[in-house]
């Protein structure tokens, strides 16, 4: 059986790992904020391609 200070002791560690697990985290969805121009830039590239690649809905010509 663990005493309670053990415990506690032990709570306190975890906590501390948990805490130092999410400043770690935090950090690096910082540093990766930049790339998010490139997400926007990559799909906007995609979606002008496909408006390129469909073949462009044609209307009749007017008989005059």
């Amino acid at each position: 059986m663990q005493h309670p200070e053990t415990s506690l002791a032990l709570h306190h560690v975890r906590a501390a790992d948990l805490r130092a697990q999410a400043d770690a985290h935090r950090l690096a969805a910082r540093a990766r904020k930049p790339y998010d121009i490139r997400t926007r830039l990559g799909w906007t590239l995609v979606e002008v391609g496909l408006r390129l690649a469909t073949p462009a809905v044609r209307r009749p010509a007017l008989v005059s």
